[in-house]
């Protein structure tokens, strides 16, 4: 059995947890370090768990069809997406919220597509043109000189031109739209798409652009899982809420520049509702895990201690099951899980992350047939040679304070956004990069454009860095854990830790980004273009 170790973000969050979950206001010495201020929240605690059924995202059909970008003869599917403001009910006994959506819901709708059979995708934004969460206009980007609404889409995990990736630079505002082609060359995979506009991602995603994108292959449609109504997306994020049930989003305490390092909501929403419940057979089904918080790492556990299976990772399946009692998922990751109730009929099993309730499986009674199965091994993953690399990069995550000790920016590799590029790697080399953590956080490093393994992780000596420039080891190599085998795009880095990944630039040339997927990190500097060179 392989247990994953709980990395966790700030100490602040750990010791005011059990607060937060009560849905209480708390007033800390250091509130710009913590991103918790005194404030008149909705207490979350007061409402009823599990009288809420689980939702769950339709998936979106073809609006018609478009001729091919490389293939004007032939047609394509065409999708359209319209980004807009709505009002939805969270929890039954609350008021409705305001909130925002693709095609007026948030999650947007699932697109399912298949490999190797491309599509595009129109995101129209018809949002109003004024944004109601604090935008600081201090932080690069987002500037008084620009719209305060602007989108741009990213299909995180998508191996797309560089054109079609949503850089964070090319938003545009309200009344204009963007098309994208998206080839849909890779394995079968549970991506998603949200927003990435440049010094506003963690408010556009807070306030719900986000949706997931379900990619198949021949191959898994031959495996026999669990499928149709036994195959559930679960998108999981965490929200705070004001005293009218409205979206709150924490400031600082300095009235121009509001921007708080981390957000953790009192409750978390799964697939938008707040404590939900579903109706499940005594069977196995299957479940596509999504962080789409803004900073919150999600612990899952069963209250039943029961086991369940994890199958697949950021971009595709494990080469076998693994067993598994806790789920640490990061913000961007996604991990493809088999839970099995049989044996379980008239149980009912709750998911909990920590000390907060998310969701409940009521397993009923009724005997059934399942005639799916779970394979004992998948498609076999050849593991990358260090030998094939080309170059190693030794690339820092660390923050700047102010006087007071409050984190100001958070950097890579010590470099702002609009500095020049340092990695420039060739199409089709291949690369290590070495990531060394000087921060107290566990950051989820996600790479755009391409996919990557593992190689392990290592604790190492900053201060011995600072001087020389040297890594210093002082602990053991670790391997990735056994659920972590498999094609990932987006890597858990704890503190302390140099972790290093493997990556084949095999996608297309031009220029993306890397970045940590903890938005107010990524928003205040924590993330670099990079470019992929033409040979």
């Amino acid at each position: 059995m392989n247990i994953f170790r709980p990395f966790f973000t700030r100490r602040e969050f750990l010791r005011n947890s059990a607060a937060l979950a009560a849905g209480l206001a708390i007033t800390q010495t250091n509130p710009r370090k913590t991103g918790l201020i005194s404030s008149p929240l909705f207490n979350l605690a007061t409402l009823p768990h599990f009288v809420d059924a689980l939702p769950v995202p339709p998936v979106i059909k073809p609006a018609g069809t478009r001729p091919h970008p490389e293939h004007p003869k032939s047609s394509i599917p065409y999708y359209r997406l319209p980004i807009q403001q709505f009002e939805t009910k969270l929890h039954r006994d609350l008021k409705p919220t305001r909130v925002w959506g693709y095609a007026k819901s948030s999650p947007g709708p699932t697109i399912e597509a298949r490999a190797a059979e491309p599509i595009v995708v129109e995101w129209p934004n018809e949002l109003p043109k004024s944004h109601f969460l604090p935008v600081d206009h201090t932080v690069h980007g987002a500037e008084s000189t620009v719209p305060d609404v602007r989108i741009v889409t990213h299909l995180h995990g998508g191996k797309v031109a560089a054109k079609d990736d949503g850089y964070p630079e090319l938003w545009y505002p309200s009344g204009k739209s963007a098309t994208y082609f998206y080839p849909n060359e890779q394995e079968s995979s549970m991506l998603w798409y949200h927003d990435h506009a440049l010094g506003i991602t963690r408010l556009n995603v807070y306030a719900g652009l986000f949706g997931g994108y379900i990619l198949r292959d021949k191959y898994e449609v031959g495996l026999n899982l669990p499928g149709g109504k036994y195959e559930i997306p679960l998108i999981l994020c965490d929200r705070m809420l004001d005293s009218v049930a409205q979206l709150y989003y924490p400031v600082s305490p300095e009235e121009k520049s509001p921007w708080i390092p981390e957000v953790f909501g009192q409750a978390i929403a799964v697939n938008g509702k707040l404590f939900p419940y579903l109706e499940v057979e005594p069977r196995k089904y299957r479940f596509r895990v999504l962080n789409a918080a803004n900073g919150r790492f999600f612990h899952l556990t069963l209250s039943n201690k029961q086991e369940f299976q994890q199958i697949g990772t950021d971009l595709g399946f494990l080469s076998a099951p693994v067993s598994m009692k806790l789920l640490t998922i990061a913000p961007g990751e996604r991990f493809d899980v088999i839970v099995d109730f049989t044996g379980h009929a008239g149980e009912q099993i709750t998911v909990h992350s920590d000390s907060l309730d998310v969701l409940q499986f009521r397993v009923s009674k009724s005997p059934v047939t399942d005639s799916s199965s779970l394979p004992s091994s998948f498609r076999s993953i050849d593991r990358a040679s260090e030998s094939i690399s080309v170059k190693t990069r030794i690339l820092t995550i660390g923050e700047k304070d102010d006087m007071a000790g409050n984190p100001e920016t958070m950097l890579l590799n010590n470099a702002h956004w609009n500095m020049p590029v340092t990695e420039n790697p060739a199409l089709n080399s291949v690369e290590i990069w070495s990531l060394l953590n000087f921060t107290d956080d566990s950051h989820p490093i996600h790479l755009h454009g391409v996919r990557f393994q593992i190689l392990d992780r290592r604790s190492f000596e900053p201060e011995y860095y600072y001087k020389g420039g040297q890594i210093r080891y002082i602990g053991a190599t670790i391997p990735p854990f056994a659920n972590e085998l498999g094609w990932k795009d987006t890597v858990q880095v704890p503190p302390g830790t140099v972790t290093r990944i493997i990556t084949k630039f095999d996608g297309y040339p031009g220029r993306y980004v890397w970045h940590c997927h903890i938005l107010e990190h990524e928003d205040n500097e924590m993330m670099r273009p990079y470019d992929i060179l033409a040979p």
